[in-house]
């Protein structure tokens, strides 16, 4: 094990939140009762917002920043984990309040911890992450709610260019629904036709202020962009429909009215990865482990070294990152 190793830290700097990589210890690390080699990260548009200072994601300062960790654990104080176990972590406030996963070495609480599927690598998590991750929380969340049928009403899903898009197209198309994809960019049209979309919508035309009560078009949606487009698609969904909400990529604000909910009992289903409990969790690494289609996966996925970070959190700001980037940790 290296006495040092690089962690991309995230520090006060005349009183604002600046990253930057830095040589650290094990003994630097958080007295928590899991020690994981870290193998692959994740980057999010949340990552982009605390890796730029564009966002204060961290909560307390000094903090390594990262979302997500895929890893092996070396050594534990639990008896549910032992040296050599393969995990996954998404969440849990990794990066705000909780120490994250751009480091080579992490200690973390045993309870936050999945074991890695069979059906995955440790790439292959992370070329999932929290975004896929949360796409099956919001699949599940519809198909609970009951009320979206294959080879009947359109499925919608927003934002469908990106992390939790991509994936919850290429989940919801395995299903057998009829999914149609908003994005703003033609020249995806052909990656997410790929995924599963049969049908697209110009964002543009989603984010325009529309009436209370439109017509009825989706029998549910997965939503990663909030605001206008929230209200828009929810004034749009069908009698009986539901959608599952994730995001706020277009602004945390939701200019609608309760229209939608007590005429045509529309549902609004929020989605959270964070804190989500353990057993949505194993529930959603099961769903993807049985329905996300492995060429699908590789499709949406490039790998990149750690050491590219502060250029790719700017990239995804600026909406120039197409589905998963998964970090190779120590490069």
């Amino acid at each position: 094990m290296s006495d040092t190793f690089t962690a991309l830290m995230i520090e006060d700097e005349g009183g604002k939140p600046k990253a930057a990589f830095k040589q650290i210890t094990i003994a630097d690390l958080p007295d928590h009762d899991v020690l994981v080699e870290v193998a692959f990260s994740t980057l999010n548009y949340k990552d982009g917002l605390a890796v730029s200072g564009k966002g204060r994601i961290a909560r307390k300062l000094p903090m390594v920043a990262g979302i997500d960790i895929a890893g092996t654990v070396v050594e534990s104080r639990s008896d549910k984990w032992k040296a050599g176990d393969k995990v996954v972590l998404n969440g849990w406030g990794l990066s705000e309040t909780e120490w994250g996963g751009y480091t080579r070495f992490q200690r973390v609480k045993p309870e936050w911890l999945i074991r890695l599927p069979d059906a995955f690598s440790l790439q292959d998590a992370m070329a999932i992450g929290t975004a896929g991750y949360t796409a099956a929380l919001c699949v599940d969340a519809l198909e609970a709610w009951g009320t979206i049928a294959a080879d009947q009403r359109e499925v919608l899903v927003t934002g469908a260019a990106g992390g939790v898009g991509s994936t919850a197209i290429a989940l919801l198309a395995k299903r057998g629904y009829k999914v149609t994809a908003a994005t703003g960019r033609p020249e995806t049209h052909d990656y997410l036709t790929k995924l599963g979309a049969t049908a697209f919508v110009d964002r543009a035309t989603l984010s325009e202020k529309g009436g209370p009560l439109q017509k009825e078009r989706w029998a549910g949606a997965v939503d990663s962009v909030g605001s206008t487009t929230l209200a828009n698609v929810l004034s749009q969904t069908v009698y009986g429909g539901a959608v599952a909400a994730c995001g706020l990529a277009g602004g945390a604000d939701l200019p609608a009215t309760v229209l939608p909910h007590i005429l045509r009992s529309v549902a609004l289903l929020g989605v959270d990865s964070v804190m989500a409990p353990i057993a949505k969790r194993e529930k959603a690494w099961e769903r993807l482990a049985r329905d996300l289609d492995r060429e699908a996966l590789s499709s949406i996925t490039r790998v990149e070294p750690m050491s590219r970070l502060p250029e790719l959190a700017n990239e995804i700001l600026a909406g120039q990152v197409r589905g998963r980037v998964v970090i190779e940790i120590g490069k």
